[in-house]
């Protein structure tokens, strides 16, 4: 597993990762989002001593990061770290040098999957193509930590699908997977768990079918005029429109829609909400409210 505590990084006046903690068990997919500057990359280098944390602690299946841990940690950064001048077989090379579980034959397999020449120079590749090249580094030695930032950029949609379709399927071998990614719909598909940064902090984490489950919304439409809601504004997000209303039901769903049809709905919704949604509710600094 990985597990995050208490971590902490400033540049000069810049808080840039505030106090952050979280753990991601093994054999899960943990989609960590947030807007440009929240703090996702330097949270990554942080967690793979690339940047000096000024406090907390990471542990990777409860030791401290050492340069042995990267013989079973797989890393995609936002821009791949490759020689312009080397070709893909020549990167390919000095993995089998310096990974002691490299596999050749998964290299191959990996680079038919993506369509890549061998032969190629790193500076020809493409944007989608440099990024197959940095994802086919990091998962050749069969990893048991996946830290990926942006692992599809560039990528069409099929090879983005294929992407998260190898992600998937290191999960189930019992990988353990943090990754970031400006696409919600890939975090949608491929992740089990989600954790969402704001100015340095994580403001929302958990298992993501909890936290649909406990952002439902209820929709309720009244005949000629919305009743006195009693406490139910104090207790929840309640939005009016003509002579609907929506509250936001904080996992009580069935409980909000009994209490509208006593009130004398004449039609009740319980709507689910998107990660997309949640993500867009957890980095509203409420001026779009």
């Amino acid at each position: 597993m990985i597990a995050i505590s208490g971590l902490t990084k400033r540049y000069r006046d810049v808080l840039a990762v505030d106090d952050v903690s979280l753990e991601i068990p093994a054999g899960s997919i943990c989609g960590l989002l947030g807007r440009n500057g929240a703090g996702k990359t330097t949270t990554f280098k942080c967690l793979l001593g690339f940047a000096r944390a000024d406090s907390g602690e990471v542990r990777f299946d409860g030791e401290p990061l050492t340069p042995q841990t990267f013989a079973t940690l797989g890393y995609v950064p936002e821009r791949p770290a490759l020689y312009g001048w080397m070709t893909v077989d020549q990167h390919l090379e000095i993995a089998r040098r310096s990974q002691p579980g490299h596999d050749a034959a998964r290299a191959k397999e990996l680079l038919a999957t993506f369509r890549l020449d061998g032969r190629k120079k790193a500076a020809r590749l493409s944007k989608g193509q440099q990024t197959a090249l940095a994802l086919i580094l990091a998962l050749t030695h069969h990893p048991s930590i996946l830290i990926l930032d942006e692992p599809a950029s560039g990528l069409d949609p099929v090879m983005q699908r294929v992407v998260l379709d190898i992600l998937i399927d290191a999960a189930t071998s019992g990988a353990t997977i943090l990754i970031s990614s400006h696409q919600i719909s890939q975090i949608d598909r491929a992740a089990d768990r989600v954790a969402i940064m704001r100015d340095g902090k994580i403001v929302v984490s958990g298992v993501l079918d909890d936290l649909r489950e406990a952002s439902r919304v209820v929709e309720a439409t009244f005949d000629k005029i919305i009743p006195d809601l009693g406490a139910m504004e104090a207790e929840m997000r309640v939005e009016r429109a003509g002579t609907s209303v929506r509250a936001h039901a904080n996992g009580r769903a069935d409980a909000v829609a009994a209490r509208f049809g006593a009130l004398g709905a004449t039609g009740v919704r319980v709507l689910d909400r998107s990660l997309e949604d949640l993500f867009l509710d957890a980095v509203d600094d409420g001026e779009n409210r």
